[in-house]
């Protein structure tokens, strides 16, 4: 036990009913290949994955720190980018992969350092209208430097021999499935996304993590007692920023393409801020849980509506109602009811009541909690730092 919160960096679900979610996710997550055969589910799995690297590091700026982006998807295109362009310009090799993470993360870093020196001084929405801002021209920019980027067309790449799809060390299939390249390449993202995961789960139940808590809930308090918030947003953005690069340059590794629609768009930015909501802000499991359940509604949501349409065929209003055609709708529909039934997200609901999970707390409770938290933070934090 004492191994496991150590590597939960004492950070335990705190409810049995998130617990079992939680071990359900990674085990589905980590078995996927043989759980579930076909190229439809494995791309669903790894685009989880990439979500819940994705979506936790915009969580460390949102939920922990208090900072409202909308540059997120930027650094994701980014690094999508840097692998995409240093594939093609280079032989597709891991070097070249190599090469192309360190130089987006070089650019991740220094734009991000940029913008929260110059950008969060300002305050909420003005903040959150420079990140929109640069996020659009750097899209534009994406778009329309074809020589580098593609253009609108983005780019396709190889990879290496080894995460090659024709790539299949062994001529029989293993308990049922196919051991070829996209099997490594998709336990290569697993791998990397648990141990990023991980690490942000330690960032943020550290010292510093403690501050950043602690401005979310009350920045004039931090900062009267000498913490520099400016220094600690910057810090969190450039950290957010770079973990979203190494998102990015899987997605791009996982998709063997790069283009302005599959990373820079403003949908995907709409889409973390939606999982952000349904799994709950200010905890890292939440980016689990919700990211599961958002891409598994998107990819089979539209085909459980095909299901039950054909059974009401010929019913005139049920039939038209829950048509294949109106999956978006019925996805919407779904976001309000979860955030009506869950206001402080999934994890934040179950979290609230580890037993049952099921009541609401009391709005007051919450919100008192919240502040002592704060405090507590703030002089957990100075502690740390004092000895």
């Amino acid at each position: 036990m004492s191994a496991i919160q150590r590597l939960l960096s004492h950070d335990l679900p705190r409810s049995r009913a998130l617990a079992i979610a939680l071990v359900v996710c990674l085990v589905a997550l980590a078995f996927a290949p043989f759980l579930f055969p076909g190229s439809k589910a494995l791309g669903a799995a790894a685009k989880m994955l990439v979500f819940i690297l994705l979506v936790a590091s915009y969580d460390l700026l949102l939920g922990y720190t208090g900072i409202v982006s909308f540059a997120h998807t930027m650094f994701f295109g980014i690094g999508a980018y840097g692998v995409a362009i240093a594939s093609t310009r280079l032989a597709p090799t891991f070097g070249a992969l190599a090469v192309g993470v360190a130089l987006a993360l070089a650019v991740s870093l220094l734009l991000s350092l940029v913008i929260g020196l110059f950008s969060l001084r300002v305050k909420a929405i003005f903040y959150a209208m420079i990140t929109l801002a640069v996020a659009a021209a750097f899209q534009t920019l994406a778009s329309q430097l074809s020589g580098i980027t593609g253009g609108e067309d983005g780019l396709t790449f190889r990879n290496p021999a080894v995460l090659s799809p024709s790539f299949e060390p062994f001529e029989a299939p293993i308990l049922g499935v196919t051991i070829d390249g996209k099997f490594f390449t998709y336990y290569l993202l697993f791998a990397v996304v648990v141990v990023l995961f991980l690490a942000l789960l330690r960032i943020v139940n550290s010292p510093f993590g403690r501050v950043l808590q602690a401005i979310r809930e009350n920045d004039f308090r931090a900062e009267a007692i000498g913490y520099r918030t400016v220094v600690y947003r910057t810090l969190s953005n450039v950290i957010g920023a770079l973990f979203a690069t190494l998102a990015g340059a899987l997605l791009a590794l996982w998709l063997r393409y790069t283009g302005p629609d599959t990373t820079l768009s403003f949908e995907i930015m709409l889409d973390i801020l939606l999982i952000v909501v349904i799994g709950g802000m200010g905890t890292m499991y939440g980016a689990v849980v919700g990211s599961v359940l958002f891409v598994f509604a998107q990819n089979y949501l539209q085909d459980l509506l095909k299901f039950v349409g054909g059974a009401l065929e010929g019913v005139p209003v049920a039939g038209a109602l829950v048509s294949a055609d109106r999956w978006l709708l019925w996805l919407g529909v779904l976001f309000v009811l979860a955030v009506y039934h869950f206001p402080s997200g999934i994890v934040g609901r179950l979290r609230a009541h580890p037993r049952s999970g099921l009541a609401a707390a009391s709005p007051s409770r919450g919100r008192h909690q919240r502040t002592g938290e704060a405090g507590s933070a703030v002089s957990a934090g100075k502690d740390d730092v004092s000895r």
